[in-house]
């Protein structure tokens, strides 16, 4: 039959089990919107900024594990985009952008709204098409799928021009999918017998190992299979920031989060190792502190997707180039059932020294602390919501105070660090997992750049509870000052709108927090209510997140929490 270019677009994108998109419609995209009329079983949900529908699409991906879909029109509505591209490509989330182009006759001509996004969205994307023809369009849209979900994933957007959008071409339903036709890419599988074996030796040598799990695990489906590992050899896991939920925090085996903010427990673990495995993770900065120390007694394997990630930053012992669950689905009958008591010993040492620093321990002041907010929230939601965080302080608080049980239930800008992130993510989340609890945890900053989006929110009536930690501050940016720039507070300190009369602009619940006893009534108000509801909880602008491993450092070389009546040294 004869459709369209943009009824074309619907209906594969229709047949790809796309079942909502987010998008800001423009003059060059105009012909696609049109022709949403005729197919309501797509969802469009209307944001306020595209960097919004972006994070929106983002947040569906990562909560569902299926690929999200954003729209938008050309010129700034697609570099508007870009943020929230490269937020995903850092991420490794599966995407895919369609964005409106102007006519193919004026491409070159500086039109009005025109931009060559595909050169400019080049370095932030897994691959991106400016598609010519209306009779393209099937086999550009299964392909751009295709390579967003599969291998490592990561962003595709799809150029669409106006004038091929209107042009009509032959769509053949019962031909779809058509057949893929990319030679040049190829998705690993498995390991080889001796890469099996070499693993498998340096795991019955060793005597103080472990698993470095990152976000890999959950993106290969191997959740399973990483614990049935850690089991069977006795071996204790640590997390990436993205790796959280990979494991159950509650597992005994389980450390907690590695790296710049993470648990020290696990950092000198690390750092003393014989062994490491490295499962799903790419030894970035955040993790590895000072590469020249980086675990200095440590043999090394590393399973990872992307061939270009082993020995980039960390040169490895053995190094598996396929999938993860594959690979460990091979592992698993070979691995030596071995138990490390003394290993483990020497980590509970080191977690009780931890404990002795913890804050919610000993901290008697007036002020609330973000501490007591998200561990507060983690108990009143029984630890089973989806948290959706920005970048900052508060990101590192969720990380260390709200212990995940699942995969896929605590999404954030991991590489990128992208402020504004978290709110309209977390509305991604919510269509992606609507039986689900979601809470966005944000920042004051960071709230502010995403904010236009509450419109969305209540336009939409999402069911999603906004917790902005406000300390008046760009927080992290704050304790750097604090820590390295002699407290020269420049372009920190914050002036805030009244956070909750927003929310009553929008229509939207809210209430202010200011004691650890008003926590608890707080969040069941935010329960009671189907739809957006907004708590501002004000705390201590000095509060400093410990541990700290200053840039370039060795990683056991942190800055930590005085334990009580001891000087900070």
């Amino acid at each position: 039959m004869q459709l369209t270019g943009a009824e074309i677009l619907l209906e594969c994108l229709i047949r790809e089990g796309v079942e909502v998109m987010f998008g800001y419609p423009g003059g060059a995209i105009l012909p696609t919107y049109d022709a949403m009329a005729k197919y309501p079983q797509l969802k469009h949900v209307l944001v306020r900024h595209e960097q919004g529908a972006s994070h929106m699409a983002d947040g569906y991906a990562r909560a569902s594990g299926r690929v999200g879909v954003c729209i938008a029109t050309s010129g700034p509505g697609a570099t508007n985009l870009v943020t929230g591209l490269a937020t995903a490509m850092m991420d490794s989330v599966g995407i895919v952008a369609i964005t409106g182009q102007v006519a193919r006759g004026s491409i070159g001509t500086d039109a009005f709204q025109e931009t060559d996004v595909t050169g400019v969205t080049l370095p932030v994307t897994k691959h991106n098409y400016l598609v010519m023809s209306a009779a393209e369009i099937p086999y550009v849209v299964h392909e751009a799928f295709y390579i967003a979900k599969s291998g490592r994933p990561g962003p595709v957007l799809i150029d669409v021009p106006k004038d091929v959008q209107t042009e009509k071409a032959e769509f053949n339903v019962e031909n779809y999918p058509p057949r893929l036709k990319l030679p040049g890419y190829q998705v690993p599988k498995g390991a080889s017998d001796e890469e099996l074996q070499a693993a498998v030796e340096l795991i019955r040598q060793a005597k103080k190992p472990i698993i470095l799990a990152g976000h890999g695990i959950m993106m290969s489906g191997a959740v399973q299979e990483l614990r049935e590992l850690s089991e069977v050899s006795g071996i204790p896991v640590t997390l990436t920031l993205l790796g959280k939920g990979a494991m159950p925090e509650s597992h005994p085996l389980c450390l907690g989060m590695m790296g710049m903010h993470g648990h020290a427990a696990c950092n000198n673990a690390i750092q003393d190792a014989d062994l490491i495995i490295a499962l799903g993770m790419r030894f970035d900065d955040r993790v590895t502190g000072n590469l020249k120390t980086y675990a200095p007694h440590s043999k090394k394997i590393h399973v990872e997707i992307d061939a270009s990630e082993i020995n980039k930053n960390v040169k490895v012992d053995v190094g598996i180039n396929g999938d993860l669950r594959t690979v460990l689905g091979q592992l698993l009958p070979m691995a030596p059932h071995k138990s490390h008591a003394e290993w483990m010993n020497q980590i509970r040492d080191w977690q009780e020294d931890s404990s002795e620093r913890e804050i919610l321990n000993h901290y008697s002041g007036e002020g609330l602390l973000g501490a007591q907010v998200i561990n507060d929230l983690w108990r009143c939601t029984d630890g089973n919501a989806i948290t959706v965080s920005d970048v900052g302080q508060h990101q590192m608080l969720e990380a260390q105070y709200y212990p995940h049980q699942r995969p896929q239930t605590m999404l954030t800008s991991g590489g990128l660090g992208t402020m504004g992130f978290g709110f309209p993510a977390a509305i991604g989340a919510k269509f992606a997992k609507p039986d689900e609890e979601v809470w966005a945890v944000v920042g004051d900053g960071g709230f502010q750049m995403t904010l236009a989006e509450l419109a969305t929110a209540r336009q939409e009536n999402v069911d999603v509870k906004i917790a902005i930690l406000n300390n008046s501050f760009l927080g992290m940016v704050r304790q750097w000052q604090e820590f390295f720039y002699d407290e020269r507070y420049q372009s920190t300190p914050m002036v805030n709108p009244d956070f909750c009369k927003l929310a009553e602009a929008y229509s939207i619940p809210s209430m202010r927090v200011t004691r650890r006893d008003e926590i608890e009534e707080a969040v069941a108000y935010a329960r009671s209510i189907k739809g957006p509801v907004l708590i501002e909880f004000v705390i201590l602008a000095e509060e400093i997140v410990y541990p700290m491993v200053p840039a370039g450092n060795d990683l056991n070389n942190m800055i930590r929490r005085p334990k009580p009546g001891e000087n900070q040294s």
